[in-house]
């Protein structure tokens, strides 16, 4: 049997409702995508999506290879095009992609590219991105609006590593360089933003975060396609092909350590989600960051050995959060990246036009805490979510607060 024809058998038997997961009945907004934020996922999933035209879009689906030495024919790759997240995901609408589908087959990636055609007068239009791992059944989703009213424009030019593989991180570290690609050529425009955003208010504080009365902003000018561009200050970029479009791509630089922790300041920063006010300006205000932060440990768990552990659990989830929430801010600065750091993972996911939705614990529906986050329409971010804030959530977040500062979270 070729690999065509056992890839097709495997996603039939998917259709006819073996106990494989399967996509019948199901809608995007169904889909339980708790993968896409998973620990111990095995890939990770991207949808890059580049106008060509007004009606036809070239698409880069993206697999990361987290697992070491993954074995492609282990897996099995579809993708969809939808009008909506309440739509039925069918056979009908979903296209098997194989290995002679496969543009780039690199030690990180396997990439495919699909031009497709979606007509000016449609409003909405959504690319699903799936992997099935025939191993386990465990599915791995990645959606993205490619129309929508949430969507101001999609840009005309992609981001490249080297390889011309797309870009597909949320940071890029001080210093490196990227290729770009217009459709529209030969050049490209950036500004520079250097920033330095503030921490999100916990999720039972209702008033209105801050916002900064100024924004500086540094016209950085033109530059070629096809020339490696280096970034090499600390900030965000916005990249257009047209600065009178209301369209573009951020683009967060960080210090050469990110997604982990650079230095004790930083690491005194990002204790603030699980200590008090008080705590948190003693450690601020210590001459000695090293030497206050060791206490600081000690003095939640008063044992070494668990302040060893807490600290690498709690910095292993900051990494985590940079690593999948960092837009314009910081992963762990986002409300994302807070309620990940605090929480853990979450045991649901559900994307809905207007919003995300993650469920947490609970033994039936009445029980689950749902942190839900309203989709913002941005222009540098078409995936741009604030937390909706109640000061309902104040039980269970002190809850699992305690829950660290005693040494005992694990995910």
């Amino acid at each position: 049997m070729n690999c065509k024809t056992s890839r097709l058998l495997i996603f039939l038997i998917l259709f006819a409702g073996s106990t494989f997961p399967t996509f019948a009945q199901k809608t995007l907004s169904s889909l339980n995508q708790t993968l896409r934020y998973s620990r111990y996922s095995r890939l990770s999933l991207k949808v890059i999506p580049i106008k060509v035209s007004e009606t036809s879009y070239k698409l880069q689906l993206q697999v990361e290879k987290i697992e070491e030495n993954p074995v492609f024919n282990t897996f099995s790759f579809t993708y969809s095009i939808l009008d909506s997240y309440e739509e039925e995901i069918l056979s009908d609408n979903t296209i098997i992609l194989t290995s002679d589908d496969l543009k780039y087959d690199t030690d990180r990636h396997w990439v495919f590219e699909k031009t497709i055609d979606i007509p000016e007068t449609t409003e909405t239009s959504i690319a699903l991105f799936t992997a099935l791992d025939t191993r386990q059944g465990d599915e791995y989703y990645y959606s993205t609006d490619i129309k929508s009213s949430f969507v101001f424009d999609t840009p005309s030019f992609g981001a490249y590593y080297a390889n011309y593989v797309g870009f597909d991180q949320n940071y890029l570290n001080a210093g490196e360089s990227l290729l770009f690609q217009s459709n529209d050529g030969p050049t490209l425009h950036g500004f520079y933003y250097p920033i330095n955003l503030e921490v999100p208010y916990p999720p039972m504080e209702t008033k209105p975060a801050a916002v900064p009365r100024e924004l500086e902003v540094i016209d950085e000018g033109d530059f070629l396609e096809n020339v490696p561009k280096s970034f090499d200050k600390i900030g965000y970029y916005f990249i257009q092909s047209d600065t009178s479009a209301s369209t573009g791509l951020v683009l967060k630089t960080t210090h050469e350590a990110f997604p982990k922790v650079k230095d004790w300041d930083e690491m005194v920063d990002m204790v603030t989600y699980i200590s008090t006010r008080k705590e948190h300006e003693d450690l601020k205000s210590a001459e000695d960051k090293k030497k206050a932060l060791d206490m600081y440990w000690l003095s939640l768990t008063k044992n070494a050995d668990t302040a060893k552990e807490l600290i690498r659990e709690y910095f292993r989830q900051v990494e985590f959060a940079n690593l999948l929430f960092t837009d314009f801010k910081e992963g762990w600065k986002t409300d994302k990246g807070m309620v990940y750091i605090v929480m853990g993972p979450p045991e649901e996911v559900n994307f809905y036009l207007d919003r995300e939705v993650w469920s947490y614990g609970g033994t039936n529906e009445s029980s689950r805490i749902r942190f839900t986050f309203a989709r913002v329409k941005n222009i540098l971010s078409p995936h741009y979510y604030t937390l909706n804030r109640s000061r309902a959530y104040q039980p269970v977040w002190f809850k699992n607060i305690s829950i660290w500062r005693s040494g005992k979270m694990a995910f």
